[in-house]
């Protein structure tokens, strides 16, 4: 079965419209149409909203061989309570080498891993590409950060929640509204205070 007859089955199971699923996704009804319609497919990020939202596997989506088992009816109180559900998805990259406790492992899932030649300290990073959808995630990576001059210096992880960009060190969190430069410039000088160069702020939003 196909992504785009996947998405058809689920939606409908939801009783959602195209407009209610765009609305969710932040993306146009015409988007939807194509991916329904097996014109184009979903990004990265939007195939996740799609697989919290239908509380369905990303693997079960995008691979044709696997197949529906069955579909779940879901009781929202509107879609406000879906975009909740959304705003609570953390995504990001995590430096393995920059955290002290593994077990904060247990509260992400990985997409995807790479092997960085940093040239430094440590020489190789193993970057995590991960996404997060427990609610007090912020906390609990400021609590395994490494801030060691012997293990690297000042770690720090960004990631963001739906437009919020998160810049998270050992127990200090900070954060800013994507597009309110204020804010952003605020978090800008307190990373300089903790030593961070503005080479190393050109983290993605």
């Amino acid at each position: 079965m196909k992504l785009s007859e996947k998405l058809i089955e689920l939606r409908k199971a939801a009783k959602m419209t195209q407009e209610e699923l765009a609305d969710i996704c932040g993306v146009s009804r015409q988007s939807i149409s194509k991916w329904e319609a097996d014109i184009a497919l979903p990004e990265l990020d939007k195939l996740l909203i799609l697989g919290q939202t239908f509380n369905c596997p990303i693997d079960i989506l995008v691979k044709d061989e696997l197949s529906l088992n069955s579909i779940k009816e879901t009781h929202l109180c509107g879609n406000n309570a879906v975009a909740e559900k959304k705003n609570e998805l953390y995504e990001g990259i995590l430096i393995k080498e920059s955290i002290d406790d593994d077990s904060i492992l247990d509260f992400i899932t990985v997409h995807k891993i790479e092997l960085w030649h940093a040239g430094g300290k440590p020489k190789y990073w193993t970057a995590l590409f991960f996404t997060s959808s427990k609610r007090d995630f912020p906390s609990l990576i400021s609590k395994v950060m490494i801030a060691d001059a012997d293990k690297g210096g000042n770690w720090f992880v960004d990631f963001k929640a739906a437009n919020e960009k998160y810049i998270v060190f050992k127990n200090k969190i900070l954060k800013y509204h994507i597009g309110n430069q204020a804010e952003k410039d605020y978090v800008c000088h307190e990373c300089r205070k903790q030593g961070i160069t503005d080479a190393e702020m050109n983290w993605a939003e």
